[in-house]
């Protein structure tokens, strides 16, 4: 479980948000603005809160209480970045590999970026350079390379928003398919409602830093049955 309470003061508004979040995907909606990618940067420890915490199953990640804070690599978070955040001088292969050498990692804590590549459909593109890729291709590397440490948690920032019609809907269901063969928490920031429709277990609408509404718009039903319906959303 990722449980989080997080304050920081910006100089907009203060953000002030709570949430809990276990094998689920977490939906931080709202729109541009309103602090959806700031509670990425804190989860991941790339800001610091003014106050809160932010822990992982009982480990401590921050907490100015108790005078916490852990580095981000140390964390074991994926991210995927809203620009894929791809080295350009790096083939592909070099750029998931960069992941697993900055975390030094133990080869039995880690999975087979080769492996993980082909699983996501990519692996014949291996050692082709980002500028060769489309923006699918980038990216399924991008998810290949958050995932090669075997992350506890992922965030994904607007990870289709960068992408055409047709290739949203198939990475959303590749997305979906994704979470359920990994089953961590997947914590994901969009402003976009056929996204939140289709991919929230649990939706937090943002407005200022502030949670203005909780749903969970799939409750007792199967996820085989999810469309892109925004009827049940209703925001």
């Amino acid at each position: 479980m990722l449980e989080a309470h997080l304050t920081k003061k910006l100089w907009h508004f203060t953000l002030d948000v709570e949430f809990k979040v276990e094998n689920q995907i977490l939906l931080l909606w709202g729109h541009s603005g309103s602090g959806k990618t700031t509670i990425l940067h804190l989860l991941a420890g790339l800001l610091q809160p003014t106050a809160g915490f932010v822990k992982i199953k009982d480990r401590v990640l921050y907490s100015d209480m108790e005078k916490i804070n852990v580095s981000p690599q140390a964390r074991n978070f994926g991210y995927l970045f809203q620009e894929y955040a791809l080295f350009p001088h790096m083939t592909v292969r070099q750029n998931v590999l960069y992941g697993l050498k900055s975390k030094k990692r133990k080869q039995d804590s880690s999975t087979d970026p080769v492996e993980l590549l082909n699983s996501f459909g990519v692996g014949h593109l291996i050692d082709r350079y980002p500028r060769q890729l489309s923006g699918g291709e980038k990216q399924r590397v991008a998810l290949a390379r958050a995932l090669a440490v075997r992350p506890q948690v992922l965030l994904l920032d607007e990870p289709f928003s960068a992408l055409d019609k047709k290739t949203r809907v198939v990475l959303r269901q590749e997305l979906r398919k994704l979470h359920e063969q990994w089953q961590i928490p997947f914590v994901l920031v969009t402003h976009d409602e056929e996204d939140a429709s289709y991919l929230g277990d649990e939706i937090i609408s943002l407005e200022k830093g502030r949670v203005r509404d909780i749903k969970t718009p799939f409750a007792g039903h199967s996820k085989a049955v999810r469309t892109d319906s925004l009827a049940s959303l209703q925001m």
